[in-house]
């Protein structure tokens, strides 16, 4: 039986919501083990002065939980 915890994490990006999220997730990836599903939950935008500064992606990312018994 596995134990799964998830967590919320924003990434940016100047150029996408899409490279947002796979920034969230793959600097996740350095510092926790075994990342299973990754879910967009919501999107937004950083304006300065009218303009698109970044593109930012609140992600739910779930990880296998190896707490002790």
């Amino acid at each position: 039986m596995s134990v799964y915890k998830v967590i919320e994490l924003i990434g940016t990006s100047p150029n996408s919501w899409e490279e947002a999220a796979k920034n969230a997730v793959e600097r996740a990836a350095e510092n926790l083990r075994e990342l299973r599903v990754a879910e967009v939950v919501s999107q937004d935008l950083v304006i300065t002065d009218g303009k698109v500064e970044a593109y930012r992606a609140k992600v739910s990312v779930s990880f296998k939980f190896e707490g002790s018994h």
